[in-house]
C-alpha cells in the first residue's frame, strides 16, 4: 500500500494526527521537497518528531526512476510532501503509476498554500483561475530567456475576471525566487508587450504562510517590487476586479491602498 501524506506549510507539527499515525506504523517513509519545502523545519527535526527514519527522494527518484515503489506492492509505504499531497501534478502521476502496478493507494490531505492564500488575504477562493509559476530566467545561445507563460496566464485570467495565483521558482542552484524578483520579471515582460499596465495594477504578496508571523501585503506591482517580505517561501497573486468584500479585506488584512474600495464592485 502507498499512502500519500501532505505534511502542511511550515514545520513538523503541521502534519495531521491521522498522517502522523500513518507515518509511525509504515514500513518505509519517503519524502520529496523539490516541489515545496517546509521552511520552519529540517529532515532531522521531522525524523525526531515523527520518530521515523525518512528517505529523501530527488526529482529523478520520483519522476523518472521510482524503483522504491516496488516496496509498496507488499509493504506499507508512506510518501510525504509539503502542503497537500495532491496539489502537484507530479504526485498525481505517481499515484497513477502505482495504480498501474496494482498498488493500493490512499491520501491523507494536508494544509495547502492554495487554501492558505485566500485565507490570509481575504480573496475569494472560487475566483482563482489557472495558476502559473515564474521560473528563474536562463541563458540560451547567449540570450537571457524570460518565460512569458505567467504573463499570458495573468492576461487570460483577467479577461475571465479571475485572480491569478503565482508560484515562485525553487531551484537548487539559483535558490528561492522572491516576490520582488517575480514582480520585476512580470514588469519587464509588460514593458515589451504593453498590454496590461502591470506597474499600476494591484498585486498581493504572501511570505511564510503557515508560520507564526506570515507577511501579507497588497500594493501596485510597481511598488510591491520594492517591499521587504523577508525570507522564503513566498507566493503572489494578481487579482482581477475586486468584489467589495475582497477590497475591504485587502485593506484591513494586507494594508492595501484605501482607494481600491472606490473601484470595487
Amino acid at each position: 500500500m502507498l499512502t500519500f501524506i501532505g505534511i502542511g506549510l511550515y514545520d513538523e507539527k503541521d502534519i495531521s494526527v491521522k498522517g502522523l499515525e500513518a507515518v509511525r506504523r509504515a514500513d518505509h517513509v519517503y519524502a520529496e521537497f523539490y516541489t515545496s519545502i517546509l521552511m520552519g523545519t529540517s529532515p532531522e527535526k521531522l525524523e525526531a518528531f515523527y520518530k521515523r527514519e525518512i528517505t529523501i527522494l530527488d526529482r529523478e527518484d520520483v519522476e523518472q526512476q521510482p524503483d522504491w515503489l516496488q516496496r509498496a506492492i507488499t509493504e506499507d509505504v508512506v510518501f510525504l510532501t509539503g502542503g497537500d499531497a495532491m496539489v502537484s501534478t507530479t504526485h498525481v502521476d505517481l499515484r497513477m503509476r502505482a495504480q498501474d502496478m496494482d498498488i493500493e493507494t490512499h491520501i491523507i490531505h494536508g494544509s495547502s498554500i492554495v487554501s492558505a492564500v485566500p485565507g490570509l488575504t481575504g480573496l475569494q477562493n472560487y475566483r482563482l483561475g489557472k495558476s502559473a509559476t515564474i521560473p528563474h530566467p536562463y541563458t540560451h545561445k547567449g540570450r537571457n530567456i524570460i518565460s512569458h507563460t505567467p504573463y499570458d496566464t495573468i492576461k487570460s485570467n483577467l479577461e475571465a475576471d479571475m485572480h491569478t495565483l503565482i508560484f515562485l521558482d525553487i531551484d537548487p542552484e539559483k535558490g528561492y525566487m522572491t516576490i520582488n524578483r517575480g514582480c520585476e520579471l512580470l514588469l519587464e515582460i509588460d514593458s515589451q508587450e504593453g498590454k496590461l499596465d502591470l506597474a499600476g495594477r494591484l498585486g498581493v504578496g504572501v511570505a511564510r504562510a503557515g508560520s507564526p508571523e506570515p507577511v501579507v501585503k497588497a500594493l501596485p506591482l510597481g511598488e510591491l517590487a520594492d517591499f521587504d517580505f523577508g525570507g522564503p517561501l513566498q507566493i503572489m497573486v494578481v487579482p482581477a476586479d475586486l468584489h467589495f468584500m475582497e477590497a475591504e479585506a485587502l485593506v484591513k488584512l494586507a494594508g492595501a491602498p484605501g482607494g481600491i474600495l472606490d473601484t470595487a464592485k
